[in-house]
Formats: C-alpha cells, structure tokens, sequence
C-alpha cells in the first residue's frame, strides 16, 4: 500500500481541558426522570443500568486513559474532495497485507474495532500467521467523531464513492477488501456494486441492501414471506429511533447535544437491545459504553450522525436497482442477537453474490466489539482466499 504524498495529515486526539470540565459540571447536577416501576427495560433504558453508568462516568471513568490507548494506534485526516475523514491506517505484518477497510455505523464509531485492529494487521502477535495480515483502515463515517460533517445529508452509496477514493488515490490500494456492519455494512455493499474493479471481496454482519422486486423479479416464497413477517414485528418494537432521525432529527440533537445523561441513555441502551444481554446490562464494560459515547460528546457529533437517517429517506442508497447486485464475492456472518432476523438465503441471492455464510450461535449487532475474536477468524478465514488475485481466478 503506497501512500499519496500530502493527503494525509498525522492527527491525535486531544480533548481540551475545558471540555472535560464542563462534561464534569453537567454530570455533576443532571437531573433524572422518573420511571414505571419495575420497569427494566421494557420502557427504554432500565433506570439503574444508567445510574450506575452515570456513577462510573463521574467517578471511576478515565478519558485520558482511553484517549492516550486510542492515540496508539497511526491517527491521519484525509482530505477526499470535500471531506475530511478521520482515519486509522494501521499498516500490516509481513512482506504483503492485503488492504482491508473497515466501516462502523450507528450509534457506534471506530472504536468498536479496537480490539480487532491488532490481531488482523499483526497475526503473529496473537497466535495466528503473518501470510494473514491486513492493512486496516478505520474511517470514521462523514459526520462522525472527527470526520468533517457533510452540507447536507449523503447517502450510504455516495460515502462508498468517497471510500473508493480514500483507498485508491490517497492510500495507492488498486486492490483491497472490505467489511461493514451496521451503515457500515450498506457502505461496504455499495463497494462491491460501485467499486468491483478494485474490490476483491466483502464480509459483512448485516445483509443492508434490499434486492430489486419490481417488474420481473422473481416472486417472494413462503420462506421469504416468514422472514419478513418477523422482521417487521422487531422493526415495530425497535426502530422508534429511526423515525425521529430519519424525519426530525435536528430537534433530536439539542438533547443529545446538550445532556451527557441523554446521550448516554440513548446510545447504552441500543448496545443493550441490540447484543446477547447480559445479567446486568449491555455485555459491555461501563468504559467500553463510555468511551463509545465520548466519541460523540467531545465532538458533539450527535447530531451529524443521525443524517444517515435522513438521507435514507430522502435518498434511499437502501435498494438495489433493477439489474443491480453486488457481485464481488460476499461473506455473510449473522448472529442470533442481532437487530434484525438472518434472512433466507434465498433472500440473500437476490442481492449479493454470497459465497460463505457463518452463523455464530453468540453475539449481535456490534460483533467486532462484542465477540472479536469470533470477528477476527472470520474474516481471516474468509479473505485468505483472495489475496494476490487467487480467488478472482478460482471464482471468475
């Protein structure tokens, strides 16, 4: 992977001290709603999840710790026509990583791959073998952290065209792989549309693009029909969020913007409904929900985010065109907690040209943070096949 000279610019975080400060002022005298009682949490948040979050938060959590661990890994801003990215350009073992870009979504960012980063670009270090190596690239999504925030709303599909740009002019990679979940999955499946003649392959944790069903697709089986009667029974218990960041999400903001507490809640208890749950929570420690959420905090970045929302409804990059489908080879790793019910593969044909299908019996929709290990065979497992050329030979 060469790089470009000047297209990208060494960056660290470093939080101003005042910033902390006045998180530590608006903690201090947050005021807390009340609840049902018993409410667990069947109503949002479970009322003493959060309050023992909030302790933690004041007392027990050290920013400058995390920041000074995330601060380890090569930090760069990529200027990409209009955008400035956030990026994390771990460069691999061995004589040739392949280039691997790695793509969140909401409401996470990138450090839900701080603990795969190492592992894929440094097999060696973690028992595994250094022919294995990645090149991995964490961008952070326009709008996102320390991405510049776009005029308006993109789509998923035209932040797949800024990726490409990202990883062939700025980072020299003719050639790379890519994963997603989450927006990240969609963004990851536009590459394979898009980009095919520099994507070799894509792993994804979420099945995002939905196939063509006009005039002349192939009619729905009863398999299909199942999946889809489930599916809306979860999105009718689930998606409340959707509706209010993909139709009014500026009136949304100055809550998140403003309350540390309710950005807290809103974030901790997605990583909750959406994972294996555990006996007290999210199967996630307080500092891991926490610095998650202090992504969006010191940047004030919640907002921003949410317009991914808006723009799926106001400019789709959700579905797939007539005559559309992703046909890079596609891996497909689903888990049972995840937010939406694994699709029938025959759903899964219409849309994509999956070649390797991994059902975990644990994890959900964060599997990177959650499970990384799990996350980390697979996605060696499924990409040693198309390093150098081999795969698109054996399966072209």
């Amino acid at each position: 992977m060469s790089r470009a000279a000047g297209a990208l610019t060494p960056f660290r975080i470093d939080v101003a001290p005042e910033v902390l400060e006045d998180l530590a002022r608006r903690l201090e005298h947050a005021r807390l709603p009340g609840a049902p009682v018993d409410a667990g949490w069947e109503y949002g948040i479970e009322p003493d999840y959060l309050r023992r979050l909030l302790e933690h938060w004041r007392h027990g959590y050290d920013w400058r710790a995390a920041e000074a661990r995330l601060n380890r890994r090569p930090q760069f801003i990529a200027c990409v026509g209009d955008h400035r990215l956030h990026v994390i350009v771990e460069r691999g073992s061995g004589a040739d990583p392949l280039p691997l870009v790695l793509t969140h979504g909401w409401p996470g960012s990138f450090v839900e791959f701080e603990g795969v980063i190492g592992p894929l670009a440094h097999p060696e270090r973690f028992g595994g073998r250094i022919e294995d190596a990645f090149d991995v690239i964490v961008p952070s999504l326009p709008g996102y952290g320390w991405s510049s925030a776009p005029a308006a709303p993109i789509s998923t599909r035209a932040i797949a065209r800024v990726w490409d740009d990202l990883m062939t002019s700025v980072l020299g990679c003719d050639r790379y792989v890519a994963q997603g979940g989450d927006w990240g999955g969609l963004v990851t499946s536009w590459l394979g549309v898009d980009a095919a003649e520099h994507v070799a392959a894509i792993h994804l944790n979420i099945m995002g693009l939905r196939p063509y069903l006009g005039e002349g697709s192939e009619p729905l089986d009863a398999g299909e029909e199942a999946w889809m009667a489930r599916t809306r029974a979860r999105l009718a218990r689930e998606t409340a969020y959707q509706a209010i960041q993909g139709t009014k999400p500026q009136t949304l903001a100055y809550a998140l913007t403003d309350s540390p507490v309710g950005l807290a809640a809103w974030i901790a208890e997605k990583f909750h409904g959406w994972s294996a749950p555990g006996p007290d929570g999210p199967p996630f420690t307080l500092d891991q929900i926490l610095t998650n959420v202090m992504v969006y905090w010191v940047t004030g970045s919640a907002n921003t985010a949410s317009w991914l929302y808006a723009a799926a409804r106001r400019l789709d990059g959700m579905r797939l065109g007539r005559g559309e489908r992703v046909d890079v080879p596609t891996a497909f790793v689903s888990c049972p907690h995840d937010l939406f019910p694994a699709p029938p593969d025959r759903w899964v044909q219409r849309a994509y040209r999956c070649v390797r299908r991994t059902e975990l019996p644990v994890g959900g929709h964060f599997l990177a943070y959650e499970r990384p290990a799990e996350f980390v065979e697979d996605v060696r497992a499924f990409f040693r096949d198309y390093r150098h050329g081999r795969a698109a030979r054996r399966d072209g």
